[in-house]
């Protein structure tokens, strides 16, 4: 997995409950997750249906969380495009409750996305017969 990513992370269902048009709760470990993935150096553009006010509202809750993002729902915060024809945004991954299989649990996203890396445990080798078990 490259060391900086573009991660593209859909809000409503991902980062807190569907409740729209409010806002629901934070997900567990979602903030948490996206801000340390941050500091990582990985660039996360907010990447949801909401628009207009919807929308301010969603990025304000974020930045109450201490999230700001690099861009929201354009691939840079510069672009400027025609907002009437449908368009993907250029991201390395999308983040979203729809994906096929549903959302994983933030623990393991940020384990799939981070560059920090655990090291893994030696298996044991087990050992069979009268004297493995001593």
């Amino acid at each position: 997995m490259p060391n900086s990513l573009t991660l593209a992370v859909d809000f409503d269902g991902t980062i807190v409950e569907n409740r729209f048009p409010e806002i629901g709760k934070p997900i567990l470990f979602a903030f948490e997750s996206l801000k340390k993935l941050q500091e990582e150096g990985h660039r996360l553009i907010l990447w949801t249906y909401r628009s207009g006010e919807k929308l301010d509202e969603a990025v304000e809750f974020c930045k109450k969380h201490g999230l700001t993002f690099y861009a929201i729902n354009k691939s840079y915060p510069e672009e400027e495009f025609d907002q009437t024809i449908s368009r993907k945004i250029l991201a390395d991954i999308f983040i979203d409750d729809r994906n096929l299989g549903g959302l994983k649990g933030w623990g393991e996203i940020f384990q799939m996305l981070s560059n920090e890396r655990l090291p893994k445990k030696e298996k044991k080798k087990k050992r069979s017969g009268l004297f493995g078990r001593l």
